[in-house]
């Protein structure tokens, strides 16, 4: 245990415990508070100076050293000679670096820093700074493009932060309205340099951010020193619009001045002016572009009529739907063609066959027993009864045999009354060829 802790839990033990019945006289309050503040030590402080009371024959200056990025202040005295011997003249808005030692004033209740040197800091050790922060931004991402917003092609209300009746805003809200007169505004003017700048324009960020009907926020300001600027190229700034949920436009100073804000905003305009023309359209040139697209649409719209048309004009040339009956008729003549052909061949696959059908009928009658008869042949048979046969034999017709003798005009009714064999053919001598023959 460390003999300080040793002593203070000495002291806790000493004294009687606080209460009701034993309160602490402000005295002692106060003189512990010193204590404690005593045991600070001697510190490195930054800030702006925003006060300065020297006055001439006193010992102590009065000043008042505020935070660049918050609304907060401390008390600060030190030897005039620091501030009249001081290298770079020192005035209200000059920022510095302090060194001194906190004291805790117990006749007044008051915390004041004791300073005993004051450094300057120059525009180089701004600029350092600055790219020392935009490049740790940059590390972070807070660059990438792919975290940049759209911008709105017509935004319902423009969130304007400004200066109060300053050139920014004048040209800003006219070359809008210009632009697009039915073009609305949310104005918040602000400080735009000095100590208070930053938490202004946070404030008005944050009231902007949150209302329903401001699409784009627009920070402006005209152009100025370096000294001038810091407040854009705050690191609590640039943090703030990066987390806002609206797009951000940075319109800062003129086209070579680039604090942070521009590289964190969702679009830079080189001037207010380009800021209003870059987030408002022109409503002659959309009403000319939308005659042209118009323009352009019947136009297309035409020749599209005039290609269907003449493909319909195509189609309608073509034969099938120029004469549609032709077809027809074209197949009519060739069914007409084809029964003709159908029936021609008909008529002479009958006159073929009624020909052949003749033929054969008269080769039947010529051979048969008609044509025979005709010839003076008979046809005899025996009538048995009410049956006949062909008498084929002698044999078959003994004598007394009633026959029927049909011949070519009709039949005769006879009876056989006897029989004769028939002498048999007698065969001429083969004559035996010889080889001499």
């Amino acid at each position: 245990m460390s003999t300080e802790q040793g002593s203070g839990e000495q002291n806790s033990a000493a004294r009687p415990d606080n209460s009701p019945e034993h309160p602490w006289p402000v005295r002692s309050i106060a003189v512990k508070v010193a204590q404690w503040i005593d045991r600070l030590g001697a510190i490195w402080v930054e800030g702006q100076i925003t006060q300065m009371n020297l006055r001439p024959g006193t010992r102590t200056a009065f000043l008042v050293l505020r935070d660049t990025a918050a609304d907060m202040s401390l008390s600060v005295t030190c030897d005039p000679d620091l501030l009249r011997n001081s290298a770079v003249p020192l005035q209200e808005g000059s920022r510095v670096i302090v060194y001194g030692k906190l004291s805790f004033f117990t006749g007044r209740g008051t915390i004041s820093l004791r300073v005993t040197e004051i450094r300057p800091v120059g525009i180089g050790e701004l600029l350092a700074r600055i790219e020392r922060l935009k490049a740790l931004l940059a590390a972070e991402g807070l660059f990438d493009p792919r975290l940049k917003r759209p911008i709105p092609f017509l935004p319902n209300r423009i969130g304007l932060i400004t200066g109060r009746a300053s050139a920014a805003e004048h040209d800003v809200v006219k070359v809008a309205t210009q632009r697009w007169p039915a073009v609305r505004f949310e104005i918040r003017n602000t400080a735009v340099q000095g100590p208070t700048a930053v938490p202004q324009i946070l404030e008005a960020l944050t009231a902007l951010d949150a209302h329903p009907e401001v699409d784009v926020i627009v920070l402006a300001r005209g152009g100025g020193s370096v000294e001038d600027l810091l407040p854009f190229s705050d690191e609590t700034l640039c943090r703030a619009i990066v987390s806002a949920k609206t797009p951000i436009v940075s319109a800062i100073g003129h086209e070579p001045d680039n604090p942070l804000s521009d590289y964190v905003a969702d679009l830079r305009a080189a001037t207010p002016t380009d800021a209003a023309k870059r987030i408002v359209p022109d409503a002659a040139a959309e009403a000319a572009l939308l005659q042209e697209l118009r323009a352009r649409a019947a136009a297309a719209l035409r020749g599209w009529v005039e290609r269907e048309s003449r493909a319909l004009e195509q189609l309608r040339s073509r034969p099938v739907l120029a004469d549609p009956l032709r077809t027809l008729e074209q197949k009519h003549d060739e069914v007409e063609r084809l029964r003709t052909a159908a029936r021609r061949a008909i008529d002479h696959a009958l006159t073929a066959e009624s020909t052949a059908t003749r033929h054969l009928r008269e080769k039947l009658s010529a051979v048969g027993p008609a044509a025979t008869l005709a010839r003076g042949y008979a046809v005899v048979q025996k009538v048995i009864g009410k049956d006949r046969e062909v008498v084929r034999s002698i044999d078959d017709a003994p004598p007394g045999t009633q026959l029927r003798i049909r011949v070519a005009d009709g039949a005769v009714s006879a009876a056989a009354l006897g029989s004769q064999s028939a002498a048999p053919r007698s065969r001429a001598p083969r004559k035996e060829s010889t080889p001499n023959d």
